[in-house]
């Protein structure tokens, strides 16, 4: 059994990733004429787009693209000012990002919000969602106390085989607060994953991460990826994106400009005006 099979979510066999027209047909994520304006300011200008399950599709464009609102916006941090989000065929559209986290949409952040005074296996704890949890009767009461302690046995257990999945099972006893910033980042992981999701949409997870953490990150989002998992992924690293990302969507100005895979993308002379300026 794999690392990623070990940590418990029951997902379908590897399978070839989903291709474009499976995206159009079929998507996991629907961004349709989303639309956020700041006051006078639009940051995004009727962005849409698709992402298919199973898929590692980046999201890139040029500073002040829109793509971080566009984040914010899908992951419930902003509201929008018009359009749809669908997430597995369901509007969810303006829903807080607790209420996405139930339905399987999650996200990181670019600046990791780890809990610094807990260790990091408190953090990974807290993650799951529908625990049991202690009340004054659960503690009085034998049979509800009993259930209690399996409850936490088993989320203990999930816990540092998720932590050893993203091999910080050696700092679990460690105050999150001392991590480096790219142990933070695989914390970060950690705790989504203990979410169980169906998505995660990924803000800057390279960001401040040294070349070794960087490999074993991205070794683990593709693994996770092989078992089911589905990703968005703003970077900035082109390499990454292009070596990663069978999916890419363009944005600039708050538009969609382009979209399709690497080579596609990186032919696109609206691609290269946008990052460049001036004509090609």
């Amino acid at each position: 059994m794999s690392d990623a099979e070990a940590v418990g979510r029951e997902r379908g066999p590897s399978e070839d990733v989903p291709t474009t027209s499976e995206a159009i047909d079929s998507p996991l994520l629907e961004v349709e004429g989303l639309r956020k304006e700041f006051g006078g300011v639009t940051a995004v200008d009727g962005a849409s787009f698709r992402v298919a399950p199973g898929s590692f599709t980046g999201l890139i464009g040029p500073n002040g693209a829109g793509k971080s609102t566009t984040f914010n916006c899908i992951t419930g941090i902003h509201d929008p000012t018009a359009g749809t989000v669908r997430f597995d065929g369901r509007d969810v559209t303006g829903l807080p990002p607790y209420a996405l986290a139930e339905r399987g949409l999650v996200r990181t952040f670019q600046i990791a919000r780890e809990l610094s005074e807990m260790t990091v296996l408190e953090n990974v704890m807290l993650a799951p969602p529908g625990q049991v949890g202690e009340s004054a009767i659960r503690a009085v009461l034998p049979g509800l106390r009993e259930e209690v302690e399996r409850d936490e046995a088993d989320v203990v257990e999930e816990a540092w085989e998720t932590l050893s999945f993203f091999e910080i099972d050696h700092l679990a006893h460690e105050n999150a607060g001392n991590l480096s910033g790219g142990q933070r980042k695989l914390l970060e992981m950690a705790r989504v994953l203990m979410t169980d999701p169906e998505m995660v949409l990924l803000d800057e997870p390279l960001a401040g991460v040294n070349p070794t953490l960087e490999e074993k990150l991205l070794d683990r989002i593709d693994e996770l990826r092989r078992e089911g998992l589905t990703f968005l992924l703003v970077e900035h690293d082109m390499d990454v994106i292009m070596e990663h990302c069978e999916h890419i969507i363009v944005m600039h100005q708050g538009r969609v400009l382009a979209e399709g895979d690497a080579e596609t993308v990186q032919r696109d002379e609206r691609v290269l005006e946008a990052y460049l300026g001036g004509d090609v």
